[in-house]
C-alpha cells in the first residue's frame, strides 16, 4: 500500500517531503465519495431518459457471436427510495416507462438502473477498500485509477443485492468519478458486469451517459459471451422546457410570412387544408421533442434533407410545404412520416452501411409524401398533445396500411432509378436481405413503436447480389452506435467521425450488434482533441 501512496504523490506533482502522503489520497477519495452520494439528488432533479437494449448471443465459429434474442426498455429515470435500516413495506418507485417494458423473467430494469450510481447510499471507505493503481488519461481528462473491493465481514442488507467490486476512475480537478468498471457481486440476484461512463455536461457536473454490459458462460472454459447490452442516458436539460421568456419577446412578422393566397384576404380551401394538416404536424413534432424522444433540429437533419433534395431534383418534384427531416433518438430501427416531416431513428442511421442505403429509406418515406398519405388531423386539436409522456406516446401511431406501403415502395423505386444513387443500390439491397435474416431473432430492434416495420422493396432486393455474411468484401449493415453521437445534456445529435478502420476478420463486422461504448472524455467548455464530425454518412 505504501508503494501506491508514493506513486499517487508523484502523480499529483507533490514534493516528496509533503505532509502525510495519505492525506492527498484521502482528499481525492472523500471528494469522490461525497460527489457520488450527491449524484442521486441531481438525477432526481433532471429525470433524464434511460434507454436499455440487451442482446442474447451465442457463439458462432465464423462470426464470433450472433444475436439470438433481444430486449428493450426506455423510461424516464425515477430513483427508488434510498436504503433504510429496516426493510420498508412501501413499494419502491418504478421508472416511468415511455414505450415498452422488458417482458422478461431474466432482465429487470432496476438491475440496469443500479449501474448509473455506485452502490447508492453505501459507497464509502467504511464498506470498501481502495487501492491506487496509476494516473491515466481518458480522452482529454486526466484521472486517478483505483481498484475497489468490499471490506470483509460486511453483511448485505435486504435492500441491496450486492456490493460493487471493480475499478474507478476519478478526474483530477473536481475529483468526480467519471468511469467505473466491475460487478455487483451477489448470490441473491442476477449478476451483470458493466462499464459505466459519465460526461462533463456543465461546469463541474459529471453525469451518467453510457453503460456497456456483457456476460459470459461461467461454465465454459473458454470465453463464450451470453449477453451484450447498451444503456444510454440523455435529456438532462431539454430545449424548450423553460419557455417563460417567450412571453417577453416582441416578434414583428416580415411581409413574406403573410398569407400568399392569390386573392388578398382570402384563404383557399386547399390552403386551409394544408394549414390544418401543418398544425397537426407541428403539434406532434413539438410533443415528441418535448418528451425527449426527438432530437432538436440540427446539422444531421440538414444532411438527411440534402439526400431528400437529391431525390426531388432528379425527379423534378416541387413539394410544398417543403419536406423536413428529423432524428428519433431511440435504438429500434424505424422510419415514418408525420405530414411532410420524415423521421428516422438513431439506431437505423447507425446501422445503414452507406448513403445509397440512406437514400433508399428516405425515398420510401418520400413516397408516402408524394402519394398524398395524410397525417391524422385530430392532432391539430391541442388537447390531444397536452397529456403526459406515456399517454402521448401511446396515441402517436403513424402506421400505414399495406396498400399505402406498397404504393410508397413503388414510388421509392421510381425515385431511386432517376437519382444519383441508381448505380449504388446493391448495398441497399444487401441491407434489406441482412435485415430479413434477423427479423425473427432481433424482434425488439426491428419492431417499430410509431410507424410500420421496415419494408421489403422487391426490385431493390432482387437486384442485389447474394448475401454472404462471411465475406469481408460485403458490408450489409453496421454495428449499433457507430455513426450518431447524442449530447446527453440537450439531446442534440451529430455525425461522428467516419470510420477508417480496416477490418481484420469477419468477426469485426458485427451487423446490427451491440458493441462496447468508449466515449472520448473532455471537460465542459474546452476544445476537445477529438476529430471533427463527419460531413457525410458514407462509410470510408
Amino acid at each position: 500500500m505504501r508503494t501506491n501512496v508514493v506513486l499517487l504523490t508523484l502523480a499529483l506533482g507533490l514534493p516528496a517531503a509533503a505532509a502525510p502522503p495519505t492525506s492527498r489520497m484521502e482528499q481525492v477519495l472523500d471528494a469522490a465519495i461525497a460527489g457520488e452520494r450527491a449524484l442521486a439528488g441531481q438525477l432526481e432533479e433532471y429525470r433524464p431518459i434511460v434507454e436499455t437494449y440487451i442482446q442474447t448471443v451465442k457463439p458462432d465459429a465464423t462470426l464470433g457471436t450472433v444475436p439470438v434474442r433481444d430486449n428493450y426498455f426506455i423510461a424516464r429515470l425515477e430513483l427508488t427510495p434510498g436504503p433504510a435500516p429496516k426493510p420498508s413495506k412501501k413499494a419502491p418507485k418504478k421508472a416511468l416507462s415511455l414505450l415498452e417494458d422488458f417482458h422478461s423473467a431474466v432482465f429487470k430494469p432496476e438491475d440496469f438502473g443500479r449501474m448509473l450510481i455506485l452502490d447508492r447510499g453505501a459507497f464509502g471507505r467504511e464498506a470498501y477498500a481502495f487501492d491506487f493503481l496509476r494516473a491515466e488519461f481518458l480522452g482529454d481528462v486526466r484521472t486517478y485509477v483505483f481498484d475497489v473491493t468490499p471490506r470483509p465481514g460486511k453483511q448485505l442488507s435486504s435492500y441491496r443485492p450486492g456490493r460493487f467490486t471493480g475499478r474507478i476512475w476519478i478526474e483530477d480537478q473536481g475529483n468526480r468519478i467519471v468511469r467505473y468498471n466491475g460487478i455487483y457481486a451477489s448470490e441473491l440476484s442476477a449478476n451483470f458486469h458493466f462499464d459505466s461512463w459519465r460526461m462533463n455536461l456543465a461546469e463541474g457536473l459529471w453525469l451518467p451517459a453510457y453503460v456497456y454490459t456483457e456476460e459470459a458462460d461461467k461454465a465454459s472454459k473458454q470465453l463464450q459471451l451470453t449477453h451484450k447490452g447498451q444503456i444510454r442516458v440523455w435529456g438532462y436539460r431539454l430545449p424548450g422546457r423553460d419557455t417563460d421568456d417567450e412571453f417577453t419577446k416582441v416578434v414583428i412578422d416580415a411581409p413574406e410570412t403573410k398569407d400568399r393566397s392569390e386573392a388578398p384576404g382570402h384563404v383557399s380551401p386547399v390552403e386551409s387544408a394544408r394549414a390544418w394538416e401543418a398544425e397537426a404536424e407541428d403539434n406532434v413534432i413539438r410533443r415528441l421533442e418535448r418528451s425527449g424522444l426527438l432530437a432538436p433540429q440540427g446539422k444531421l437533419d440538414a444532411v438527411l434533407e440534402t439526400v431528400v433534395t437529391n431525390l426531388e431534383i432528379t425527379s423534378e418534384l416541387d413539394i410544398q410545404p417543403p419536406v423536413r427531416c428529423r432524428v428519433l433518438l431511440t435504438t429500434p430501427l424505424e422510419s415514418f412520416t408525420v405530414g411532410h416531416t420524415i423521421v428516422l431513428s438513431r439506431g437505423l442511421i447507425d446501422v445503414l452501411p452507406d448513403e445509397a442505403s440512406l437514400a433508399m429509406v428516405l425515398a420510401h418515406e418520400l413516397g408516402h409524401v408524394v402519394s398524398g398519405h395524410e397525417l391524422d388531423t385530430r392532432f391539430a386539436f391541442t388537447d390531444r398533445v397536452l397529456v403526459g409522456d406515456r399517454d402521448a406516446m401511446q396515441q402517436f401511431e403513424f402506421q400505414r396500411d399495406p396498400a399505402e406501403e406498397a404504393q410508397a415502395d413503388s414510388k421509392a423505386v421510381a425515385l431511386l432509378q432517376r437519382s444519383p444513387y441508381k448505380d449504388k443500390l446493391a448495398s441497399a439491397g444487401l441491407f434489406l436481405k441482412a435485415l430479413d435474416t434477423r427479423s425473427t431473432t432481433l424482434r425488439a430492434l426491428i419492431r417499430p413503436h410509431f410507424g410500420n416495420q421496415l419494408y421489403r422493396m422487391a426490385p431493390i432486393v432482387q437486384a442485389a447480389p447474394a448475401l454472404d455474411l462471411a465475406s469481408l468484401q460485403q458490408t450489409s449493415a453496421l454495428p449499433l452506435g457507430g455513426r450518431v453521437k447524442v449530447d446527453p445534456w440537450t439531446a442534440h445529435v451529430e455525425l461522428m467521425p467516419a470510420a477508417r478502420v480496416t477490418l481484420l476478420s469477419v468477426r469485426e463486422k458485427m451487423p446490427f450488434q451491440v458493441t462496447p461504448l468508449m466515449p472520448y472524455l473532455a471537460r465542459f467548455g474546452t476544445a476537445s482533441k477529438e476529430p471533427a464530425p463527419a460531413t457525410d454518412v458514407s462509410r470510408k
